[in-house]
């Protein structure tokens, strides 16, 4: 039995599903997708691999995952999500933890933890997610993981507010994250407690975590926050330049911090 729980919100929040469309829903979600693909499908460390996908809540990166040929195993601390990614083709989906992950060291070729990093809001429970993460994968293997930045709830206010829209996130709200970093649980349509992070403290969780010369990637980058991102996502023309443009910049260190999302990854010695 873990010693872990997930905390109560959190859980409310990922039972309600409004993560599920997360990334379909609107043209950033489409961005953050799209590039996610592009960066692990470059960064895993070759074909038909072993790969585990730990908080892959309903499975929507599990699912290409597998549709690419790789072996994927799904572990979610939330079981309603993990019912419905058990019924993906391919895919292995069981109820863990990121801290007490139920797999044998060793065992894969790829770790990714897309969403647990950022609802760990103790330091040590995030460094114990990543040595777990570094406990189950190969040697040669890979660990990779998203992070949310520490700019994001502000960027997210001033987006909402310039299109009149209202979030439930207040003005002294958005700059105590921008500057503490800590988001709790409010009443809002936006998200649930999390911790937005610098590049750099990821980067040095990583090392705690045995994890050393990890590289790193601005996911959505500045565009990100383009309000015409719909018309450059639906453009393909744009759209193809935009991804190119976003390869180019993603890991300037300059800006590493001005994405919403962050995807940060360390390969194991062969």
């Amino acid at each position: 039995m873990s010693e872990w729980e997930l905390e109560t919100e959190i859980a409310a929040y990922y039972e309600r599903g409004g993560e599920r469309e997360r990334l379909t829903r609107n043209a950033r979600g489409r961005l953050e997708f799209a590039r996610m693909q592009d960066l692990l499908r470059r960064i895993l460390p070759g074909k038909d691999l072993d790969v585990l996908d730990v908080g892959g809540a309903t499975g929507i990166h599990s699912a290409w995952l597998a549709a690419d040929g790789h072996r994927v195993t799904l572990v979610d601390p939330v079981a309603s999500q993990v019912a419905v990614a058990a019924r993906l083709p391919g895919v292995e989906a069981v109820v863990g933890d990121a801290r007490e992950l139920p797999c044998g060291d060793s065992s894969f070729d790829a770790v990714l933890l897309m969403g647990p990093l950022y609802h760990l809001t103790d330091r040590a429970q995030r460094v114990q997610a990543l040595a777990e993460a570094r406990r189950c994968t190969r040697p040669g293997g890979v660990v990779a993981a998203v992070t949310i930045n520490r700019s994001a709830a502000w960027n997210d206010y001033l987006l909402f507010g310039a299109g009149g829209e209202d979030k439930g996130l207040s003005p002294d709200g958005s700059l105590r994250i921008l500057r503490e970093g800590d988001l709790r649980y409010y009443e809002q349509d936006v998200f649930t407690t999390a911790y937005l992070a610098h590049p750099g403290e990821v980067a040095s969780e990583f090392a705690d975590a045995g994890l050393a010369g990890a590289a790193q990637y601005a996911v959505q980058g500045f565009p990100g926050y383009i309000p015409e991102l719909e018309r450059l996502i639906d453009d393909e023309r744009l759209r193809g330049h935009l991804m190119e443009g976003l390869r180019v910049i993603e890991s300037e260190p300059s800006l590493l911090g001005a994405s919403n999302h962050l995807l940060t990854a360390a390969g194991l010695p062969a």
